[in-house]
């Protein structure tokens, strides 16, 4: 079993599509969108959706008003101004209250509450599924607005796909990893056997995409890149193969710009499924390169 992660060091390179039309070309595999922040190649896979599970992402601190005396102890060691005096009812009564936005769900209040009145309660954080697609099985989720622990889920996802992928045989698992280099990268990069860096022919492009790819060699993985569009910059492009050639990075490919990707977009098809062009063309050579990539 092979494991495959796409990235990129910023959000909009293309990295998707790439990951859909790689659904679309690889056989015997399980896909998985690790941009839990963000998720959308559902779009592109149209998922049924067999299992919904709860994603527990931490704690957090509840007040049970009973037991409170309203002495102020949580108030004080609170860092994240999470707990504060409510009024209820009247301007006269006020009680302690938890913000559960601004709750970091640290547990301090709860160790250093007096009348053991803060009660420390799991939260749900978001969702994750196991799903069918007429491309393989599928392991995706989502991130509840302004929930974190997404690097976490983001492991949880990856393991449910590697358990699928083991279970059946598969010979790829196939990762549509998250935009940037925080700790949703880092848990897509682990452990997997090869990453394919999108970038784009621009100076950010270039800066992003070096940033990603010094992470990824921090983990031992080795990696390959693909210029998107790159005939928008024809001079950038080469600054770019120029970098990968200076610090031995496979150059993997480079594809061209061409409207028939927004128009697959559009009508919810992978670019392979839509279109038998250029672009089509391109990816399935990208496709044969980095499937013979070999870890180390």
């Amino acid at each position: 079993m092979k494991q495959i992660v796409i990235i990129s060091g910023k959000g909009g390179t293309g990295k998707t599509v790439i990951t859909a039309a790689f659904a679309s070309l690889a056989k015997n595999k399980v896909m998985v969108d690790c941009d839990v922040d963000a998720a959308d190649l559902y779009l592109l896979l149209h998922p049924e959706i067999q299992e919904t599970h709860k994603f527990i992402g931490g704690k957090e601190a509840i007040i049970n008003q009973e037991k409170c005396s309203q002495c102020g102890k949580c108030f004080d060691v609170c860092r994240f101004n999470a707990i504060s005096y409510q009024s209820i009812n009247s301007k006269t009564y006020q009680q302690i209250m938890v913000d559960p936005i601004s709750c970091e769900g640290c547990g301090v209040c709860v160790w250093n509450c007096p009348m053991d009145a803060i009660e420390f309660k799991e939260k749900i954080s978001g969702e994750w599924f196991l799903s069918e697609t007429k491309y393989g099985p599928f392991v995706h989720a989502k991130l509840c607005i302004a929930e974190e622990n997404s690097g976490k889920l983001v492991s949880l996802v990856r393991q449910k796909a590697k358990e699928i992928a083991e279970k059946e045989n598969k010979d790829y698992v196939i990762i549509d990893g998250p935009p940037g280099i925080g700790c949703p990268v880092i848990s897509s990069l682990s452990g997997v056997d090869c990453a394919l860096v999108v970038t784009e022919p621009t100076l950010s492009g270039l800066h992003d995409a070096i940033r990603v790819i010094d992470v990824a060699k921090h983990f031992g993985v080795v990696v390959n890149l693909v210029i998107n569009k790159y005939d928008l910059n024809i001079e950038m492009s080469k600054k770019i193969e120029k970098y990968c050639k200076d610090n031995k990075i496979n150059m993997a490919g480079k594809i061209v710009y061409d409207s028939v990707v927004t128009e697959s977009i559009a009508n919810k098809k992978t670019i392979i499924e839509y279109s038998d062009g250029e672009v089509t063309r391109q990816i399935k050579n990208l496709w044969k390169i980095i499937k013979e990539v070999k870890n180390g």
